[in-house]
């Protein structure tokens, strides 16, 4: 069965991938976050996948870089959680057209590795995206696996970032660190 994987980051990507593969699915790549600013910070988590998607021999696909599909999609709520449910169904749903376009049975999403995101809200949204789009929503609690895949990621060397990618979530997580 063939899926697409919507990819955050590469350290997010390590334990999704293995996943999937040791389930027998034929794993492609999506590369689709116009959250992500400033555009070095893009570009940086992009050379990541990448070097991850060569060690892996695994593809990606990466669509222009467009941020202003995520300004258009938070509308001006730029408070959390309703900016961050805003960007992931722009995320998931771009990646659900990508796979039903693409000929691909099911799409999923490295988001769900991460402890720092909702969960259920993820997969509520996954599941409500599938069925607008028509193609299937893959959910499971990768969570399991962030730990290992982010140690594993220093130890290659692959870039780690330390906020989830827009400048509110980066103004959130500095704020946090002066305030403690």
């Amino acid at each position: 069965m063939k899926i697409l994987l919507h990819i955050c980051c590469g350290p997010c990507l390590i334990y999704p991938l293995k996943r999937l593969n040791d389930q027998g699915f034929e794993v492609k790549g999506f590369y689709y976050n116009p959250n992500i600013c400033p555009i070095s910070e893009y570009s940086r988590r992009q050379e990541a996948v990448m070097v991850l998607s060569k060690d892996l021999q695994f593809e990606v696909r990466c669509p222009e870089y467009l941020p202003s599909e995520f300004s258009q999609a938070i509308n001006a709520n730029n408070e959390a959680p309703e900016r961050c449910v805003s960007c992931w169904r722009l995320r998931l749903q771009k990646t659900a057209l990508y796979a039903k376009e693409n000929g691909f049975n099911t799409f999923s999403s490295t988001l769900l590795v991460s402890p720092y995101q909702n969960q259920e809200l993820l997969k509520q949204l996954g599941i409500q995206v599938a069925k607008e789009s028509g193609i299937d929503f893959y959910y499971e609690d990768f969570r399991v696996g962030f730990k290992q895949a982010h140690e594993e990621a220093r130890n290659k060397g692959i870039y780690c970032q330390k906020y989830c990618g827009c400048n509110y979530s980066k103004l959130e997580r500095y704020t946090m660190k002066i305030e403690k």
